[in-house]
């Protein structure tokens, strides 16, 4: 694991929910689950680069009961790798940065966070 995890801004915990990606500059939409997340931003494994940069329009399916949060997002790192199972498929882990996104929203996610690292931490 990347060392520089814990010196992000918003801590961020394993967390997979149902996640929609409309890339801005050609309307495509993948469907994927979140690796991580924390109130600043997602990780997710996609089946195309989505681009450095790249702006795309998130809906995040949290698990809590309340509508999905509809939010924009940059594409702030990628990394391919091959697909474990078939060697000459490439998937990419991405790291998208929320933009725009309402505060209670952001505060929802944080929840969620707080949540699973007080059930991961030891007593």
């Amino acid at each position: 694991m990347w060392n520089g995890i814990n010196k992000r801004k918003f801590p961020r915990a394993n967390y997979k929910c149902l996640i929609t990606i409309r890339k801005r500059l050609n309307s495509k939409t993948l469907s994927t689950h979140t690796e991580n997340i924390g109130a600043g931003g997602i990780c997710v494994v996609v089946s195309e680069d989505l681009g450095l940069f790249q702006g795309v329009d998130l809906e995040l399916y949290i698990d809590d009961g309340k509508p999905q949060i509809k939010c924009g997002g940059t594409v702030v790192w990628v990394v391919k790798r091959t697909d474990p199972k078939r060697k000459s498929v490439y998937q990419y882990d991405t790291g998208i940065e929320f933009i725009d996104m309402r505060p209670e929203d952001r505060e929802r996610i944080s929840s969620v966070v707080d949540e699973i690292l007080k059930k991961e931490k030891p007593e």
